[in-house]
């Protein structure tokens, strides 16, 4: 028999779908109502030995407690914020992710957020089909990238490769992380406060954790001041979001760029109401090459797991 596979979101590739399909016997939690979602799982708990999520939506610990066969959680991201991985550890369930594929693309949305921010295209075009331009409005001028200091809180493969995009528009780079990145020429600075103080543009690129929920507070913002800017491609927990709506609304931030949130897929209104913010949906990784690469990754870690294989990409 087939192993028993729970879905708790499927991938935008049809090639990934089609090979889950064909090797296991998948059950599709995304496809049962909220309400109807807890008595369906209970009934087809006990045989299921896999699970794929994703690093937003993960699996909690109360879930997990629902599948006594569970031998692997294959993550279809790089986040586990979700997941209870301590959990998974004491029970000795497989975590596996997808690294290193989605980095250029996410790396490549968090320039865009910048350079939407920066250069006001998104008001832009607004302007333009509300005939504005017609109309010969004034425009107010935007800012140029050259010459200003970004800096990079996370510096892992994400926040390197946006290090290199940002050298390529004349900015200079700092980071910070509680630990040092050997083999870089990049300045570190002595914390996530000093690196805001010394940043015109304040990219977050670290993960998710309990350790950094809400770090980058009112303190954080106000120290990247008036005429700064903040992007966001990491985990919206990581911004205190009612005090970065406040900094935005006082004049105390000048923008942001923002493709992920505390609470998605909800938006506050207030923080869609502003004019300084570019928002995306979560969509860093969302391109046709990656999301089918990242789904590869799932159904290779799963092979391997059920072939008795080391397994591609391990957490745990």
């Amino acid at each position: 028999m087939l192993p028993e596979l729970l879905i708790l979101a499927p991938s935008p590739s049809a090639a990934v779908n089609a090979q889950l399909e064909q090797h296991y016997t998948c059950h599709h939690a995304w496809q049962v109502p909220a309400d109807e979602r807890h008595a369906w799982l209970a009934e087809r708990a006990p045989a299921i030995r896999a699970v794929v999520t994703t690093g937003a939506l993960g699996l909690n610990a109360a879930d997990m407690a629902l599948l006594p066969a569970l031998e692997i959680i294959a993550v279809n991201g790089v986040g586990l914020d979700g997941l209870a991985l301590d959990e998974a550890r004491a029970r000795g369930i497989a975590v596996t992710t997808t690294p290193n594929v989605l980095t250029d693309d996410v790396a490549d949305v968090a320039l865009g957020l910048l350079l939407a921010s920066a250069r006001h295209i998104v008001a832009l075009d607004r302007f333009v089909r509300d005939g504005g331009w017609e109309r010969r409005e004034a425009i107010a001028p935007a800012s140029s990238l050259r010459g200003k200091t970004a800096g990079i809180f996370g510096f892992g493969q994400i926040g390197q490769a946006i290090a290199l995009r940002l050298a390529a528009f004349g900015v200079k780079v700092r980071y910070f992380q509680p630990r040092a990145i050997a083999g870089t020429d990049v300045p570190r600075a002595e914390s996530l406060l000093a690196l805001a103080q010394d940043s015109d543009y304040l990219f977050v690129c670290a993960p998710g954790t309990p350790a950094t929920r809400k770090i980058v507070d009112r303190t954080v913002l106000d120290a990247l001041g008036s005429q700064g800017t903040l992007i966001n491609i990491a985990r919206g927990a990581l911004i205190d979001e009612d005090a970065l709506i406040a900094a935005l609304q006082d004049g105390h931030l000048g923008a942001a760029g923002l493709d992920v949130f505390a609470d998605e897929p909800r938006v506050p209104v207030a923080l869609r109401a502003l004019p300084n913010v570019v928002l995306t949906p979560h969509v860093g990784s969302l391109t046709v090459e990656t999301r089918h690469a990242m789904g590869q990754l799932v159904v290779d870690n799963l092979r391997a797991h059920f072939s008795g294989l080391p397994l591609p990409t391990p957490v745990v």
